[in-house]
């Protein structure tokens, strides 16, 4: 990610008050035996959807939100205002909609969990939740697309993950400003507020005590709906406040879930967003950041994926420091999965026939201390991630003697040297690949 996606990434979790100070009350990572398989499950599937999708040309909840740094003015132009975005939930009839397919896929690619937004900011819930009147509840009777896809995780042996995001635009809409950064006006001198129709406001007003009370119950009722209706949930992926639900209340409810930081201020793994960890993170981590280039959402102006070997050299890096990639797709309004999505997945599988050994059930190598390229191990083997954009020798020092050094995709040996406790691998351009060429060196 771009220092100034990065940037607005910081931005966007500020507005919704995505907690990063930490809590003073003693926290300890989840020690129950069904969430163990967390801390080193590689590789899971992010997956934004919501009526956003409708449009297909704004981004999921931000589309609606006008000023947003970095957007060109023709983009600015299209977006519509609350009022019309929340309108999109009445075409929103995702008739083609077969998680089975998504995640069949996904399986067969590597992928261990998902994670699907079961509300965004934009408050429209996915399930038929009896806690508010804006989602499937209203729009689809008798629809629960969050039910579906968690009984399709589980036909498909992936973890379940859900992501629920406790701002809501929509319940919020009459006591909020949809111009962004008129809230600071030191960054922003003079930019008005604006309300739900895009008319400025003079001053936003302020909820009574009863509606943020009614507010609080609908956010921890929507927690509840989700940990209580749909059977076992191994990851929840909040997104903002406020704190309604406490941790421990959570894990009475689902022993063995994973809980993520971004309502608590703590949580069982940390999560940065599109921007890699400069050293190696304590405790278990995961990062998440889009495969497509436009947003987390669907956008049929930008249906381009970047290439599986951007998105391998991400994952070798991350899986060198001992992390979970979660990257990001989105489906269309219909519910399909683009083209691309399909395309992509089946470059990862076929690279994962030769290239999995490397990735899942290893533990974190010495890069950048020892080594030049990103390094992962499994037992007394070595994996040598040598990456696209990586050009001239491997080196590996302060090592024994290897018994062998070879190209995991062909198995066939590469030339290697040895010196002074410095192992020196060249792997010439005539089996380089755009790809992640893995080396393993056996000891």
């Amino acid at each position: 990610m771009s220092d100034s996606k990065s940037e607005a990434a910081k931005d966007q979790h500020e507005v919704i008050g995505v907690s990063s100070g930490g809590s003073e009350k003693p926290f300890e990572r989840t020690t129950h035996p069904d969430a163990q398989w967390f801390g080193n499950a590689g590789l899971g599937l992010f997956i934004h959807w919501g009526i956003s999708t409708v449009a297909g040309n704004i981004d999921l909840s931000w589309g609606m939100m006008a000023g947003m740094p970095g957007f060109p003015d023709e983009l600015e132009r299209v977006k519509p205002t609350a009022n019309e975005y929340f309108k999109l939930a009445d075409r929103f009839k995702p008739d083609k909609y077969d998680p089975d397919k998504w995640l069949r896929t996904a399986k067969a690619a590597g992928f261990k969990y998902a994670v699907l937004t079961t509300k965004h900011h934009d408050g429209f819930t996915l399930w038929p939740s009896k806690r508010s009147d804006f989602g499937v509840q209203t729009s689809l009777p008798g629809v629960d697309l969050v039910g579906q896809y968690v009984a399709a995780c589980r036909r498909n042996g992936l973890r379940v993950g859900l992501y629920y995001s406790p701002p809501d635009w929509h319940y919020n809409r009459d006591y909020m400003t949809f111009h962004y950064g008129s809230w600071d006006q030191n960054r922003f001198p003079g930019r008005p507020h604006y309300g739900p129709r895009r008319e400025a406001l003079d001053e936003i007003p302020e909820p009574s005590a009863e509606f943020e009370q009614g507010y609080r119950g609908t956010v921890r009722g929507h927690v509840v709906e989700l940990l209580t209706h749909h059977g076992r949930i191994d990851v929840l992926f909040f997104d903002g406040g406020p704190d309604v639900i406490s941790i421990d209340e959570i894990r009475e409810l689902q022993p063995g879930i994973v809980v993520n930081p971004r309502m608590h201020g703590i949580g069982d793994f940390a999560t940065p967003e599109g921007c890699m960890p400069q050293e190696r993170p304590d405790g278990w981590w995961e990062l998440c950041e889009c495969w497509p280039d436009a947003g987390w959402g669907y956008d049929d102006r930008h249906e381009e994926y970047r290439p599986t070997g951007w998105m391998l050299s991400r994952f070798a890096q991350i899986r060198s420091l001992g992390g979970n990639y979660l990257i990001n797709t989105g489906p269309k309004a219909s519910g399909e999965m683009p083209d691309v999505y399909y395309e992509r997945m089946a470059e990862l599988t076929e690279w994962m026939k030769r290239g999995a050994e490397s990735v899942f059930d290893t533990e974190p190598g010495p890069f950048p201390e020892r080594v030049n390229v990103p390094t992962t191990i499994k037992g007394a083997t070595w994996y040598l991630h040598v990456l696209p954009d990586f050009d001239g020798t491997v080196e590996a020092r302060d090592v024994e003697e290897p018994k062998s050094a070879t190209l995991l995709r062909t198995g066939e040996p590469v030339e290697h040297s040895f010196s002074g406790g410095t192992l020196t691998i060249d792997v010439p351009a005539s089996v380089r690949t755009d790809l992640d060429d893995v080396v393993a060196v056996r000891w």
